[in-house]
């Protein structure tokens, strides 16, 4: 009896290792496996300094009372801080934006494809909005909110959200984000702009629109506001 509750027991044990065994999230696109070292460029983030050769420097960065240039095609501009901008963020899961908007600019709808995002508005006031995934009777639901000063809005992460200036000043928010290296992928300029572009008959199919619409979209030129 003893011994077959010893195995029931570890048989447990077992299970939990393997339940609590996952790989890394990831924070970057992809990361392809190379056998060769000597081509190995990247890791899942960034090589990690000294900590002896560490300094205050490492973990600061300034700019952020600086207003972002609006004076784009979508009116908004997001300043980022990651780990590109302060190497002490590696390996801490987190990240910080500015977002600016002229009157009635909008960031337009993306995803953070790696992160969680948070926004509290500093000025003005923005109807934000997002939406879930397929749900089972087939539908995507949406959320918004009209975000007066002060006032706090989450975004889950991955999901395509957009915040958009419905007034006649500019607004300012600032946000953050659950990864070092959230991402961001912009709708439109995905779907219309990649390099190579994709297949006009996949989008014609896709959208179902004329085709003729699709090879206007993808003549555009879509601005990036980041």
């Amino acid at each position: 009896m003893k011994a077959a509750h010893f195995s029931f027991t570890l048989a447990i044990l077992a299970l939990a290792t393997i339940a609590s065994a996952y790989d890394p999230s990831p924070l970057q696109d992809f990361c392809v496996a190379t056998n060769d070292p000597n081509n190995a460029l990247f890791v899942n983030g960034k090589f990690c300094k000294d900590p002896k050769l560490a300094t205050a420097e490492d973990f600061f960065t300034s700019g952020l009372n600086i207003p972002g240039n609006t004076n784009n095609k979508v009116g908004s501009n997001v300043t980022t801080v990651n780990v590109d901008k302060i190497p002490g963020l590696n390996t801490l899961g987190i990240s910080l934006v500015r977002i600016d908007y002229a009157p009635y600019g909008l960031n337009p709808p993306h995803t953070h494809p790696r992160g969680t995002e948070i926004l509290v508005v500093v000025e003005g006031t923005l109807y934000v909005g997002f939406v879930t995934s397929n749900q089972q009777d087939g539908s995507n639901k949406l959320f918004t909110k009209v975000l007066n000063k002060g006032d706090v809005f989450v975004f889950p992460i991955g999901l395509i959200h957009f915040q958009f200036n419905n007034g006649h000043t500019p607004a300012v928010a600032f946000a953050g984000l659950s990864s070092q290296n959230a991402g961001v992928i912009t709708i439109a300029n995905a779907v219309f702009g990649s390099t190579p572009p994709i297949n006009a008959d996949v989008l014609t199919k896709a959208f179902q629109v004329d085709k003729n619409l699709i090879n206007y979209l993808q003549k555009q030129f879509w601005t990036d506001n980041n």
